[in-house]
C-alpha cells in the first residue's frame, strides 16, 4: 500500500496492491470497504501483467477505513500490508485498516 498526501487537496491518494502470491490465478479482484459502502462491485481492481491487482483511491484525511479484497466474487482476503487489523462482527474474520 502506497500513500501520497496532496498539498492542494485534503485527500490522500492510496494505491492498493494485491500481490500475485495472494491473488493466485484470480480473474477479478474488487476492493470493498467503508469508502465504497461495502459495495462488492463498486471498485474493481486492474490486473497487471505480473498477475497482481491494483487500484488508486482518493481518501479523506484523518480517517481509518476498514476494507478487504474480494477475489473472484467468492474469497475474502486481507491486505498483508495494512496499517492494522480489527475484528468484524461476522464470525472470526478481521478487516484490514488503512489510516490516512
Amino acid at each position: 500500500m502506497k500513500k501520497q498526501y496532496l498539498k492542494t487537496k485534503p485527500v490522500c491518494k492510496v494505491t492498493f496492491r494485491l500481490q500475485k502470491e495472494v491473488a493466485q490465478s484470480a480473474k477479478t479482484v474488487n476492493i470493498v470497504g467503508e469508502f465504497n459502502n461495502w459495495d462488492i462491485y463498486a471498485t474493481p481492481m486492474k490486473k497487471l501483467k505480473n498477475g497482481a491487482f491494483t487500484t488508486t483511491l482518493d481518501l479523506g484525511l484523518d480517517t481509518e477505513y476498514h476494507f478487504r479484497y474480494l477475489i473472484d466474487e467468492t474469497k475474502w482476503e486481507n491486505d498483508w500490508h495494512a496499517d492494522k487489523y480489527v475484528p468484524t462482527p461476522y464470525g472470526n474474520a478481521e478487516n484490514s485498516v488503512v489510516v490516512v
